[in-house]
This record gives C-alpha cells, structure tokens and sequence, in this order.
C-alpha cells in the first residue's frame, strides 16, 4: 500500500471514528434541510390575515379571495391599525368612493409586500374589467415612515445574543472548571454552594446588559437609525429573564458534556434550531400550523415577542407579563433537571 493510500485510509477512519466530526459532518446540516424544508413547507399556500373596514367591493365581488387572504370584518379603523400595529394582522383596507386605502405593518417586509402586491393585483382587474370606474390603491404603512429596517431586527437578534452569550458561558465555565478542578476546590472552600452560583448568576447578567447597552448603543447610531419606542427599558427585566432561562439551559448542557468542544456543539445544536423555529431571523407565518404551535414552548420565541412589543410596537409594561412569567416558568423547569445533573467531578 502506498503512502498516499495509507495516509488516506487512516484520514477517513479518524474521521468515521470521530463522533462530533462526523456528527457536525453530515447530520448538522441534513437536520437544518429537514428545519428549513418544515418551515417553508407551506410557503406557497399562506393566507395573509387583513381586517376590512365596511364594505370594499374588491374582496366583497373578487372571485376565490378568500383563498389568498383571511379577512376579518370590523367597522373601527383606529381599532383595526392598532392590531395592524400590534402583528396581530398584515393589513387593514377600507374603501372610500373609488379609492381603496391599505394600512400595512412594515415590521415584516416579506408579509407586506405580499399584501400590497396582491391588492394591487385585486386593483387592477378590478379597472381592466370595462367598468367606467377607475380605482386607485393608496399604501400606507401604520407606523411612523421614518423607521428603518433595523427597527424591526433588532429585538430578534438581541435576543438570539442573549441566549448564545448565557448558554456559552455557562456550558464552558462548568466544564473548563470541572476539567481544570476548580469546582472541586470551589467545594472544599469556606464558601456555600449558593454563593458560587449567585456570583455565576450575577456575572452573566451584568455582561447580559453590558452587551444590551452596546447593542442598541450602536443600532442607534444615525449610520443604522434605530429609533426605540417610549417604553424600550422594559427591554431590562426581558434581558435578565432571558439571561436566566438560558443559563439554565447551559447548566444542563454543562452537566452533560465532558468536554469543551462537546458542550459547544450541544449548546449550538440547541440554541441555533431554536433561534429558527422562535422566528427570530424570518417569521413564521408560512409554516405549518404545528410548527407554529411548537414553537410557543422555546423561551427564545416569547423572548423576541417581548422585545418587539416594548422596543418596537410601543406596548406598555404589562404587555411583557406573559411572556415574562413563561420565560421564567420554563427556565425553572430546565434548571431543575440541570441541578439533577450537576456533577463537581468528571466520572
């Protein structure tokens, strides 16, 4: 056998025998085709939900409309923009003579595109059909114009930094310290087990705000334009929330993991899928109805509608009360199982 062959040989049975390399190889990546091809399984036959505002001859005549768009019949304008506002709906249309009027949300580029594409469509059979009448389509977006894209972003991506920075540091710290026998010195010293772990605690969310503070500190800067609603501090006990739930979840992946490398491949195989599924980089609106509904187990997900309602949509300090107590209540559950599995030595 030739160098070459043997060298080649051996590379390939170090590889079969590694597990995480063959792992991240070639199942990390068929796991993501099977994650993208669930969500966007339904991407071609999603209705956009609109709310109609008295009688609007388009949807009321159009053939098959309802195939397209899921409407919702109100007589409050004000009311319906609000909803609009909240993400509740994509759009509001209302008629008046032969001018249609469309309020649309632009927190989601993708989804009022749609709408505004498909009722120009609507328009325009609507003047190709030979009636005397001519309609015009008046698009306005129900938040304030001079927002950015950055606006809308922002919450979904400091939230998905929250979590990688909490679960990292708590997985490595755990295992580099048990590696290292720190933890085991840490037990034998005058200091009680809930002083060590307070500290841990304290640590992670002092570099949770400090990571908050110089995220929106750049995003809002003129080169990016964030611009924060009235209510933007509530962002505060959502970061901390958060910071806890996700050092919970390091915890578990620390008590599993023997090494470093493993506990950032499980912390990755966790965070990122989640990071997905909690429509934290695209909504979830396409996707098929149990997969919307799985996702309202992940932290992550009421952890971004969170941050959307008071960085974003303006919403009051109570708004944040559910999200807050499932955040919590799922942090506690996964901390428990974590305490199960603390180990201060490798066995």
């Amino acid at each position: 056998m030739t160098p070459f062959r043997s060298l080649s040989r051996a590379m390939l049975l170090g590889f079969v025998r590694d597990k995480s390399s063959l792992f991240f190889t070639i199942l990390f990546p068929l796991m993501f085709l099977v994650l993208f091809g669930a969500i966007f399984t339904n991407q071609g036959v999603s209705k956009s939900k609109i709310i109609q505002i008295g009688q609007v001859a388009i949807l009321d005549q159009a053939p098959g409309v309802g195939e397209i768009l899921e409407i919702t019949k109100q007589n409050d304008l004000a009311a319906a923009q609000e909803e609009v506002r909240k993400g509740d709906y994509e759009a509001v249309v209302r008629q008046q003579g032969d001018r249609y009027e469309l309020y649309y949300s632009a927190a989601d580029q993708v989804r009022s595109a749609t709408v505004r594409g498909v009722f120009g469509q609507l328009v325009g059979q609507a003047n190709a059909a030979g009636v005397p009448q001519r309609f015009t389509l008046a698009a306005e977006q129900v938040e304030d114009e001079s927002l950015k894209i950055i606006q809308y972003v922002t919450p979904g991506l400091l939230s998905w930094a929250i979590s990688m920075g909490a679960t990292f540091g708590a997985a490595m710290t755990l295992v580099t310290w048990r590696q290292k026998k720190i933890l085991r010195r840490l037990r034998l010293a005058p200091v009680n087990t809930t002083t060590v772990v307070s500290a841990r605690v304290g640590a992670s969310v002092a570099i949770a705000l400090v990571q908050t503070a110089i995220f929106l500190g750049v995003a809002s800067l003129p080169l990016f334009g964030l611009q924060l609603s009235d209510y933007w501090w509530m962002c505060i006990p959502l970061v901390i929330a958060g910071t806890l739930v996700f050092m919970a979840i390091g915890m578990l992946v620390g008590g599993l993991a023997k090494t470093s490398e493993a506990a950032a491949g499980m912390a990755n195989l966790i965070v990122l899928p989640m990071a997905f599924l909690s429509g934290t980089f695209f909504p979830l609106d396409t996707a098929p109805q149990w997969l919307q509904t799985l996702s309202n187990i992940f932290p992550m997900k009421h952890l971004n509608q969170g941050m959307q309602d008071v960085m974003v949509r303006g919403q009051g300090p109570a708004s944040i009360l559910p999200e807050l107590g499932i955040i919590l209540g799922f942090g506690v559950v996964i901390a428990v199982i974590a305490v199960s599995l603390f180990r201060w030595d490798d066995v």
